[in-house]
């Protein structure tokens, strides 16, 4: 069900399941630790990369010492807090800047895996 809801891509990089170095897996968008549950609104499709940077954290602090939550998949629109800029997601809100600086969109080994994936047309896939 989670898989499909998110049409076989990682709900956080968009990167598709056949794509991901190491697979994708089911994401607790709040943590069981935080007190998230194990129900379809809580539960995301992540590649493993994204998933393991997340951990448990729900958010991040800002350059300025604030603190701002994740992308949450089942609240937010994807495109209204990134753009895809050649091979790289850039961020468009705060909410996305955290995103991709704790989850590592940017990072030079996943900016070059896009870039070939966006030269064979993979990237970003379509949901």
């Amino acid at each position: 069900m989670v898989e499909a809801r998110a049409f076989d891509r990682c709900e956080y990089c968009l990167t598709h399941v056949d794509d991901a170095l190491v697979g994708c897996e089911v994401d607790h968008i709040i943590s069981e630790k935080h007190g998230g549950l194990t129900i379809a609104e809580n539960l995301a499709f992540s590649c493993a990369y994204c998933n393991r940077r997340k951990g448990t954290d729900v958010g991040s602090v800002t350059a300025i010492g604030q603190f701002v939550r994740f992308f949450n998949p089942r609240t937010d629109t994807w495109h209204e807090h990134f753009a895809v800029r050649r091979a790289r997601i850039e961020s468009v809100t705060e909410i996305g800047w955290v995103t991709v600086k704790v989850l590592g969109f940017n990072e030079p080994d996943r900016v070059e895996e896009r870039a070939i994936l966006q030269a064979a047309k993979r990237f970003p896939s379509k949901g």
